[in-house]
């Protein structure tokens, strides 16, 4: 172990190292080792400090962290004042309130100027273009009220008491199918918390009602639609292109009452006009199947998560903004993997250059994927080189992690780029991302659910919601009607896009 020891010691010539006594070697022996210790140790505290810095400078820029955990301030370009007032400027075009077909006005009334403005003379005739100017306003909301008397009459010959019935098309719970419509929706697309629903419906429609009667209101609006959510389903799991993402939800007493939470995870499939929304206990594989089915022969586009890879590689498109992300990981890294994420990410930067211009119809996605053939030459030589560096099985070093990404990217390589060649198919999962961001501000407001039932209407009014406003249908509408024919025994009204 000389090898080791301080450099005075290294200097010996062998001869006169051997005729050191063995007393002093054994102390020169344990100094090598002491020192050798105490490097292995500060190599470990060096590669504990990397991680921590690379852990504090995670952001949403380069990891998938949402963007409300970003620092304050951060990502915000700080603008120079130019001294012009708020507001638009003169040249920019105004945007004007849209104004009401005739036959929405209540009422319309005709104005005629009586003289000239200039010298007093009378006017006459009609003006064929007339400015409108229109008044809109909200008439004073009283609910209607229809009371039943059940009459309890007795019988003269046995002295039996019978009570009359309700008839059969009224609701024993004491609501309408607007009231109930309108409570799925507070609570739905607006997210209101029971007590904010129990306070809006009495500000708005003077309407009193407990916060148990509100439930029961809204698990009544929940298996109103539960049919016209599953065949939602069914379309989502044979459509050609489906976006794919999850999030976690927390739901609590699914156990028998017992009040811990526990981790759940709301899954969503986007297509262009229906989407689906799916609360699960997993995110294992299983519960990704689940969500587009066992037999799924379409495209898949979302991120590299694992509970993806049972889809075939060729039917898969990985998230290019994820994977910009990752470049972004790895060129904040030191040596190496900042120069190679730097690299990478210029030829992302070509890559959505070229996107745009198939976007905008300047360029043809034949063209399009011809062009990108050296791009992608490009980006597979930058990760096999960096994949070909050898690392310890156990390394934990920036460059062992920006290698390990590399050599997973490789093995996803050719489902970076299905949409090159696929019309309709994007680079990006921002559709299911967008999706999902209102279950995660629902999350955050009402902290999950208390009830597995509670998870449901979560995850129907979501997919109602969502699918409606892609295909501009009425919601309010939509949820009465499907709540008057659960109330008669009939099926619920489609969401699938009419053909």
């Amino acid at each position: 172990m000389a090898q080791n020891c301080p450099s005075i010691i290294e200097q010996l010539p062998p001869e006169d190292w051997e005729k050191t006594p063995a007393s002093v070697k054994k102390m020169v022996e344990l100094m090598a080792l002491r020192i050798e210790i105490l490097e292995q140790q500060a190599q470990g505290l060096r590669e504990a400090q990397q991680q921590l810095e690379e852990k504090v400078n995670q952001t949403s820029k380069n990891s998938s962290s949402p963007p409300s955990s970003d620092p304050p301030g951060f990502g915000r370009k700080s603008q120079k004042k130019t001294g012009k007032k708020r507001g638009g400027q003169p040249g920019h075009q105004g945007n004007s309130r849209n104004l009401y077909p005739l036959e929405k006005c209540t009422s319309v009334i005709e104005h005629h100027p009586v003289r000239c403005s200039c010298c007093g003379e009378s006017l006459c005739g009609e003006d064929t273009n007339p400015y409108r100017h229109q008044i809109v306003d909200i008439p004073p909301i009283e609910p209607i009220v229809i009371e039943h008397r059940l009459h309890q009459l007795t019988c003269e010959r046995c002295g039996t008491a019978t009570r009359a019935k309700l008839p059969d098309d009224v609701n024993p719970s004491g609501y309408g199918v607007r009231v109930v419509a309108t409570i799925a929706l507070l609570s739905g697309l607006y997210r209101n918390s029971h007590r904010m629903v129990q306070s809006a419906v009495a500000d708005l429609f003077g309407i009193s009602m407990s916060l148990g009667t509100i439930n029961k209101l809204r698990q009544e609006a929940s298996n109103a639609v539960a049919d016209c959510v599953a065949q939602a389903k069914l379309y989502i799991q044979q459509h050609e292109i489906v976006a794919a993402d999850e999030t976690s939800f927390n739901q609590a007493n699914i156990d028998g009452g017992n009040p811990q939470q526990r981790q759940a995870w709301l899954w969503v499939a986007v297509t262009p006009q229906v989407t689906f929304f799916e609360i699960a206990l997993t995110r294992c594989t299983q519960a990704a199947q689940n969500l587009l089915g066992e037999n799924f022969g379409g495209i898949l586009t979302s991120d590299r998560y694992g509970a993806y890879n049972w889809v075939d590689i060729e039917r898969r498109q990985l998230c290019w903004a994820h994977l910009k992300r990752e470049f972004i990981k790895i060129s904040e890294r030191p040596g190496v993997s900042a120069e190679l994420g730097t690299r990478l990410l210029q030829q992302q930067e070509k890559l959505f250059k070229l996107w745009q211009r198939v976007r905008d119809g300047t360029l043809s996605r034949n063209d399009f994927a011809e062009l990108i053939k050296e791009i992608r030459h490009q980006i597979i030589t930058l990760l096999q080189q960096t994949a070909d560096y050898s690392i310890g099985s156990k390394e934990k070093t920036p460059l062992a992690k920006t290698v390990r990404t590399c050599r997973q990217l490789l093995s996803v390589e050719s489902a970076m780029w299905l949409f090159a060649t696929t019309p309709g198919l994007e680079p990006t999962n921002n559709a299911a991302e967008r999706a999902i961001r209102p279950a995660v501000i629902w999350r955050r407001t009402s902290f999950g659910s208390q009830t597995q039932a509670g998870s449901m209407f979560v995850a129907r009014m979501l997919t109602v919601v969502t699918t409606l406003k892609s295909q501009q249908r009425n919601i309010l509408e939509f949820i009465t009607t499907a709540v008057a024919n659960n109330r008669e025994g009939k099926s619920a009204p489609s969401l699938l896009p009419s053909v």
